[in-house]
């Protein structure tokens, strides 16, 4: 198995800070592609973010309520 990090989707083509609002997943969860493992706000709306790999949760990266931008590292998780 191999470890692969999921990243801030780009999201809308004019913002690219977001903040962590809510961590759906926790670290030691199995997740499926596709499946949200956290949601962030912009000052429009709230988005969730997918899994772009199916596996365990290994680390969030990013605290709720912190800024992330499009393209960061956001979660590790321990692929299938």
């Amino acid at each position: 198995m191999s470890e692969a990090r999921v990243t801030m989707p780009r999201v809308s083509e004019t913002i690219d800070e977001f903040y962590v609002t809510e961590w759906v997943v926790s670290e030691g969860d199995r997740v499926a592609v596709d499946d949200v493992l956290l949601r962030v706000e912009t000052d429009k709306a709230i988005v969730d973010v997918p899994s772009t790999v199916a596996g365990t949760l290994v680390s969030q990266l990013v605290a709720i309520d912190a800024e992330v931008h499009t393209g960061a590292d956001v979660a590790v998780i321990e692929a299938d």
